[in-house]
């Protein structure tokens, strides 16, 4: 298999770390960023290198254009382009929307959804130029359904869900493409916020009776990008345990 490098957003720890030590497995090449946590970046890029493989750590905030501005430009000196892109980076917030300030709201529609803009308008030319690609999108299933309290992560999850289907419409005449995985109540620091009796509340709910595994949104990720079918694209895979 000819080297490939895939980007990976929010990166340096949960769901993004598990996709990046997923793809240095099967020997891709890897480029981690996130936007502050420096010492999980640096430990992560150390896991990924242990595995034969190069890996360039960026800390680059992707709600800012000028910021993935600037990332791209490392990356074209250091790795030459981007193969793969999975939009991972993302934050949440609980709270009633009659508390949800403007800032709030700013900053998790250009965090969780902007930042997919940024991101692919840097990385679709290179792509349609050489006339393939892959886009993957972690969404959730509030973007499907909306959650109470929830307001502005729904929204921005929803705006994600749409941007990868018309994306992917646009683009899938140069055999690039997009999909999303809308994702259930998944293991990770996001969720550190819910009390063991939210989390078991919830895991009643999952027919699967557990939550689920970053390396099990990992192993999807994985899937859609090396499955060489062009006519997998378009598509919002939900990954719950039957939850929704």
């Amino acid at each position: 298999m000819l080297s490939k490098n895939v980007l990976v957003t929010g990166s340096s720890r949960g769901i993004g770390k598990s996709i990046a030590l997923k793809y240095a497995k099967e020997g891709y090449n890897i480029i981690l960023n996130c936007s502050s946590s420096f010492n999980e970046l640096c430990n992560t890029a150390e896991e990924i290198k242990s595995y034969g493989v190069s890996c360039l750590p960026i800390m680059a905030n992707v709600s800012s254009y000028e910021s993935v501005s600037n990332m791209f430009e490392e990356i074209s000196m250091v790795m030459g382009h981007v193969d793969i892109v999975i939009n991972n980076a993302g934050i949440s917030s609980i709270k009633l929307f009659t508390q949800t300030t403007e800032d709030d709201w700013d900053n998790i529609i250009n965090t969780n959804l902007k930042s997919l803009y940024n991101v692919c308008s840097h990385a679709v030319p290179y792509m349609i130029k050489n006339h393939t690609g892959n886009i993957i999108n972690i969404s959730s299933v509030w973007g499907n359904l909306g959650a109470s309290c929830e307001v502005a992560y729904s929204a921005s999850k929803g705006g994600v869900n749409s941007f990868t289907k018309a994306l992917a419409k646009e683009l899938a005449p140069s055999n690039i493409r997009v999909n999303g995985i809308a994702c259930g109540l998944i293991n990770t620091p996001m969720n550190s916020s819910l009390t063991t009796q939210e989390m078991n509340e919830i895991i009643n709910e999952i027919p699967a009776n557990r939550i689920g595994k970053p390396e099990e949104v990992a192993n999807l990720c994985y899937y859609l990008s090396s499955n060489n079918s062009p006519y997998l694209t378009g598509q919002i895979i939900t990954l719950d345990g039957a939850w929704t």
